[in-house]
């Protein structure tokens, strides 16, 4: 019987990488590390028996193309409209005058706290999966000098953006407070899913308001 899940697309909807690193990130999400093999991806995806080590050859292999693929899905959480709704009022504040400097931050601000809070509340009500992943892909990169190369790598493509996005805001700092906001929001998606808040996530107003007061200490601090 094909235990593919629901969730993982059929064989001829995506490429088959594709469709293994997407079966890859439901087992790691649904059975944690040890329930991650060539086979249980094949039996996962459906696919003739031996067709995840066509490949993905070794485990090192397999791991690196699920952290591949999970940065590409956790890259779509916000569209590309969405993501640079905060980059143009960014600009639109290092274009204000000096009198109007002021207003300019805090229309940055609120704009860099909507897209924060709707990328949070749609990982904490939508993609359950892709944190369990992550939080699994993240460990063992703790413990495998190569998947940590990947992993981080990967991790730049999301801090990078943040720094320039809170930059163009009017942070003084980008980078450290670049860090804080991700490691804020990290801690969020932590404990809603695996920690102590974890039956009761916060609504997108609860998170946008959170959000906006961390950013308003950043910037005008």
């Amino acid at each position: 019987m094909n235990a593919r899940s629901d969730r993982t697309p059929a064989p001829a909807a995506v490429p088959r990488h594709e469709l293994i690193a997407d079966a890859a990130l439901t087992l790691l999400a649904e059975r944690g590390m040890r329930g991650l093999t060539h086979r249980a991806v094949d039996e996962q995806t459906g696919l003739p028996q031996g067709s995840t080590s066509n490949v993905a050859r070794t485990r090192a292999a397999l791991l690196e193309a699920a952290v591949r693929r999970l940065a590409e899905r956790e890259a779509a959480v916000l569209t590309a409209r969405e993501r640079s709704a905060a980059g143009r009022a960014g600009a639109a504040r290092a274009g204000a005058g000096a009198g109007a400097a002021d207003a300019e931050t805090e229309d940055a601000g609120a704009a860099v706290a909507e897209a924060l809070s709707l990328a949070l509340h749609r990982y904490l009500s939508r993609h359950r999966e892709l944190l369990l992943a992550r939080y699994e892909l993240a460990l063992e990169a703790t413990r495998r000098p190569e998947l940590r190369a990947v992993y981080d790598r990967a991790g730049r493509a999301f801090r990078e953006p943040m720094a320039a996005m809170l930059a163009a805001a009017g942070s003084a700092d980008p980078e450290r407070h670049a860090m804080s906001m991700v490691a804020w929001c990290d801690g969020i998606l932590f404990s809603c899913i695996a920690g102590q808040f974890h039956a009761a996530a916060p609504t997108r107003a609860a998170l946008r308001t959170s959000c906006a007061e961390l950013l308003d200490g950043m910037l005008r601090g």
